[in-house]
């Protein structure tokens, strides 16, 4: 059985990386040594930091937690390329807290053109972007040759399927 923390690492750092069009500026805050084991696939200058604190632009910033709130999404907006940036994090499960999950998703959603949450066998994540959508714009020439145990492109766009009972709820917070 493959490590929770593998899958939930590649799919935090995979999904965006492919959706983007050129992801060459990288913020990743809170990552472990598997998420850094994952950006290292690409060719692209990747800060790392425990906070927000960051000066710069970036083009995808990655949050290795679930704290979304106003004040965190105003740190990212001010670290994000304002054009065409991407932002992946983990987010509490539907299951486990679906009004946490759904206010979570608006405090994202307001800033981004798209906000889509998606899943994996460790947990809910959302992408979300100011320009590309994940699974229009997925980069084959990327998904389908990264070397990785658990992500891979037709993964890439299943993982934005949900069930009626969790689609239904998010109608009008997810923008897609």
């Amino acid at each position: 059985m493959l490590d929770k923390n593998i899958i939930s690492s590649e799919m935090l750092v995979h999904i965006p990386m492919c959706t983007h069009k050129e992801p060459n500026k990288v913020l990743a805050v809170s990552a472990d040594d598997a998420i850094k084991k994952e950006l290292a696939k690409y060719d692209a200058e990747v800060v790392y930091s425990d906070s927000f604190n960051v000066e710069g632009t970036f083009d995808v910033v990655l949050f290795n937690g679930t704290e979304l709130d106003d004040i965190m999404m105003a740190n990212v907006m001010r670290n994000l390329d304002g054009a065409s940036g991407v932002f992946a994090s983990k987010i509490v499960s539907f299951d486990e807290n679906s009004e946490l999950m759904k206010n979570d998703l608006g405090t994202v959603a307001k800033n981004f053109w798209i906000a889509m949450p998606y899943k994996s066998d460790a947990g809910m994540m959302i992408l979300a972007s100011k320009k590309y959508h994940p699974q229009a714009d997925i980069i084959l020439d990327r998904s389908d040759f990264i070397e990785a145990s658990y992500y891979n492109t037709e993964l890439h766009n299943a993982s934005f399927v949900m069930p009626t009972y969790i689609q239904k709820p998010l109608t009008g917070i997810a923008k897609r």
